[in-house]
């Protein structure tokens, strides 16, 4: 998919990953980006058309998609971690539920809404970002590393779904980068420019999965071998 005159819809728009979308998008030659935000007023980025919206409520997802009806590429990016493990935080199931309505549920019910709309403009793109944490749990955000899971397979099903249709379904999987999410977390981290411009990338050429950094690329490789990526 060419980036250029594309219509570009982007959910978390306001700040780290998404931002950086957004900016690239713009600097790539997109014709029209919307940028996606609980409160359309934290959308600072002049040159983009914000939109309001709650990731977490279906009925939303299908109206921008009647508002937006231009979009030809829809790029997944909200994401919650409430830091939660399974048997040690008393609220691991609060926990879950929300990182699971807004990582998971989120992006299917904006995948199933905009789809009509990408069919008819021609087929398309959607990008979901995931994580490392989709193959890899660690005590503090296991269930963070469960929502993320769900979200790679669903990646996988919508690629079946809407292949028939055309539109190419992009699984950016990236560690540590520099935002809000991972601001306490000490160690490298990539920038999201940098990731950014790697999932562009990837795009234009047609590929179906991004590995954004090393670390990311060794717990891929780690599936295949028959021990646990990382046992820290």
């Amino acid at each position: 998919m060419n980036l250029k005159g594309s219509v570009v819809f982007i959910t978390g728009a306001n700040r780290g990953l998404g931002l950086a979308f957004a900016k690239a998008a713009l600097a790539s030659g997109a014709k029209k980006v919307y940028a996606a935000a609980r409160d359309p007023k934290s959308i600072t980025l002049a040159g983009v058309h914000p939109i309001a919206l709650d990731v977490t409520r279906p009925e939303q997802a299908e109206a921008a998609a009647r508002d937006c009806g231009d979009v030809t590429l829809l790029i997944n990016n909200a994401g919650i971690s409430r830091g939660a493990s399974l048997l040690g935080s008393p609220d691991a199931f609060e926990s879950a539920r929300a990182e699971f309505e807004t990582n998971f549920f989120g992006p299917w019910a904006l995948a199933r809404a905009f789809a009509p709309v990408l069919a008819a403009n021609g087929g398309g793109a959607i990008i979901n970002v995931l994580s490392v944490l989709s193959w890899l749990s660690l005590p503090g955000s296991a269930t963070y590393s469960a929502s993320k899971s769900a979200a790679w397979s669903l990646s996988n099903g919508l690629r079946n779904a809407l292949r028939e249709q055309g539109t190419q379904v992009l699984s950016l999987h990236v560690a540590f980068m520099e935002t809000d999410m991972t601001s306490k977390v000490p160690g490298p981290k990539a920038s999201p420019d940098e990731v950014v411009q790697q999932t562009f990338a990837a795009l234009e050429t047609g590929q179906f999965e991004v590995l954004a950094d090393a670390l990311t690329r060794q717990v891929k490789l780690g599936l295949s071998t028959g021990q646990p990526p990382y046992a820290g």
